[in-house]
């Protein structure tokens, strides 16, 4: 399948650029926002608080979703009930581990348990989506982010992990599984293939949308002309 608007993925785009983000809110293609600390300190972005509620000011109809800052797991918690009160829209992000890497999975169920909306971050093997699984209220939506870009950095295949992520969750089926950490255009493909509610995209690889079913001879002869156009700017030339 070459049609990106036939696709069962949801597309939600991932950066922290405000002007990018209310740019992409128009766009049908994109279903919701993700967003991260490391993304918001590269942006720019000075108050965690205040941005989060300048975005969500203007996004009302698209799922956002923004991350606790605490290692400690009480405070994790806490922190979740604070942001879940910034809009109905919010899926509050909870790392499936602190930095000492004790698993979060107490913090999850008592938010899930509370009605908080979750996007459990930062996932990478099957035994964590298990016990995230088991943790979440059935009730209660929530995301599951697989880190699928970053196990395939490691020289592993993910696909046939998101295959059996998707299964492991087809119990909670207001648990959705998030393709996370794209490195590629094709990866939304790819999130297709294996049963993925949503994806989360940076603005880069959105930008290569407009190429999906391109002919490929058209292609090929855009590349030479780049080639050629470039090499004639930079007044390169060969002695024959």
């Amino acid at each position: 399948m070459t049609n990106i608007t036939k696709l069962n993925v949801k597309i939600f785009a991932d950066g922290a650029d405000l002007n990018t983000i209310r740019k992409l809110a128009t766009n049908p293609l994109i279903k919701g926002f993700t967003t991260n600390p490391t993304l918001m300190r590269n942006a720019g972005v000075e108050d965690y608080e205040t941005f989060a509620l300048e975005i969500l000011s203007e996004i009302k109809d698209h799922p956002v979703s923004f991350e606790v800052l605490s290692d400690d797991l009480d405070e994790m918690a806490k922190q979740g009930h604070r942001i879940a009160t910034w809009g109905d829209n919010v899926n509050v992000k909870i790392p499936i581990t602190n930095t000492k890497g004790v698993l979060t999975i107490p913090i999850i169920k008592s938010l899930s348990d509370a009605g908080v909306k979750l996007n459990v971050t930062a996932i990478m093997t099957l035994d964590q989506v298990q016990k995230t699984c088991a943790a979440l209220n059935s009730d209660v939506s929530a995301i599951v982010s697989v880190f699928a870009g970053r196990i395939a950095d490691t020289g592993m295949d993910p696909l046939p992990l998101m295959k059996e992520c998707v299964e492991t969750l087809s119990v909670k089926p207001k648990a959705k599984l998030l393709w996370a950490s794209p490195r590629e255009l094709l990866n939304i493909f790819h999130a297709e293939q294996a049963g993925c509610g949503i994806i989360t995209v940076t603005p880069d690889v959105l930008g290569k949308l407009k190429y999906v079913g391109k002919d490929l001879t058209q292609f090929s002869l855009e590349t030479v002309e780049m080639f050629y156009q470039d090499a004639l700017a930079a007044g390169y030339t060969i002695r024959t």
